[in-house]
């Protein structure tokens, strides 16, 4: 919610007067956009992967939250409110990418589609349009990805002192590729997300504007 509804503000305030959007203007909307979104939910990031990576780990390691309240209580009690922003830096980084890449690539590919005359405003044309951004977005984020996951689960001592330093080590020691690791199953998680999430998007817009042109025709009648 948080970066939609400041994805969709910065648009409308960077918006020529006809309504065009340079995809530049579109660009840093989506990457504003993106900060404010991974700021806001990091504490819950965290918590989601200490609490996947949990079984993974020796029983005397395991943090053992209850849920993803305790996990939050807990981490703020034992590591301080800053706890709850570790991995703060390569999670922002990473929401800017990807906001930027799936808000700015929907609107892109579909003004490409609407473009090619094989597609009219309707279903095919958000299924297609949010398909290709799912596919943009995953590759763009997925080193983020992986360097977020392991910075946000390391324990005292971790060898990832920020994000450079992070994407270095990683492709350094374990080759380039390695920062796509779980890339296919990344996909397989954002593709019906992004999908289902344009689609119904699409659906909320339509029904807001339809009821906003009813508005003004009763009142001004």
């Amino acid at each position: 919610m948080a970066r939609f509804s400041t994805y969709e503000t910065l648009k409308k305030h960077l918006s020529n007067p006809d309504g065009s959007l340079p995809f530049y203007r579109m660009a840093f909307a989506g990457v504003i956009a993106g900060a404010v979104g991974g700021v806001a939910g990091t504490p819950a990031d965290i918590v989601l992967v200490r609490l996947q990576n949990d079984g993974s780990l020796p029983v005397e390691q395991r943090r053992n939250y209850k849920n993803a309240f305790d996990g939050v209580f807990r981490i703020a009690r034992e590591d301080g409110v800053q706890g709850l922003f570790k991995g703060a830096v390569p999670n922002v980084s990473r929401a800017m990418l990807m906001t930027a890449a799936q808000l700015c690539s929907y609107d892109a590919f579909k003004d490409l589609l609407l473009g090619s005359g094989y597609f009219k405003e309707g279903l095919p044309l958000h299924f297609s349009a949010s398909f290709l951004a799912g596919f943009v977005a995953t590759t763009i984020t997925s080193p983020f990805d992986v360097v977020k996951t392991r910075i946000m689960n390391a324990g005292p001592g971790s060898p990832y002192k920020n994000l450079l330093q992070a994407l270095v080590l990683i492709a350094k020691e374990e080759g380039p590729l390695a920062l796509y690791k779980g890339w296919t199953p990344s996909f397989v998680r954002m593709a019906p997300q992004t999908i289902l999430t344009f689609i119904f998007l699409e659906q909320f817009r339509n029904i807001y504007w339809d009821r906003t042109a009813k508005a003004n025709k009763v009142r001004y009648e």
